[in-house]
């Protein structure tokens, strides 16, 4: 079966380098592309599951509750889509029921695996994870202080430059 290279991206830096900033912009940018607007897309459903790992990591746990709920009511909807992308639906939802429990515990993060069961898929990303330098499935790095808090460590400089130039062209634009 044929996936998205995107959906390999998203698995490969998921389970390798474990950077689920990165899951996110990678689907987001994907999702916006094949499905824009789609609110209850399965795309949106895995960004969300990303989403909460990364401020459950962080320690932000109000957050990540949102998010995985949000996952969760999105994904459990889906299951044949998920199906389709190689995955146990019912491991999954099982995966994030566990998840939603660690988080309204405040347990610390650890490390999942998602439940692939494609084959050809799952040797597809140990290839690109391989090739990427990543080990595929290897625990997070909880010492990576740049992988942790990716969001408040990027370069924003384009979006703040972007932002400032929408700014200027709604001030000049002459009012009717």
């Amino acid at each position: 079966m044929s996936y998205p290279a995107e959906y390999i991206d998203y698995l490969v830096e998921f389970h390798g380098s474990r950077d689920y900033f990165e899951c996110h912009e990678i689907l987001e940018e994907y999702w916006k592309e094949v499905s824009p607007g789609e609110r209850d897309s399965h795309w949106v459903g895995f960004i969300q599951l990303a989403v909460a790992l990364y401020h459950q990591r962080r320690g932000n746990f109000n957050g990540a509750a949102k998010t995985i709920k949000k996952a969760k009511e999105i994904l459990s909807k889906k299951e044949d889509v998920i199906t389709e992308l190689g995955m146990n639906p019912h491991e999954l939802l099982d995966i994030i029921s566990s998840i939603e429990r660690h988080i309204h515990n405040q347990t610390p993060y650890q490390s999942i695996t998602l439940p692939l069961t494609d084959t050809e898929l799952i040797k597809a990303c140990q290839t690109s994870c391989k090739n990427s330098g990543f080990f595929w499935c290897m625990p997070s790095n909880l010492n990576n202080a740049e992988l942790i808090h990716r969001h408040t460590l990027r370069d924003r400089t384009e979006v703040i430059q972007e932002r400032n130039r929408q700014l200027r062209l709604r001030r000049e634009k002459p009012q009717t």
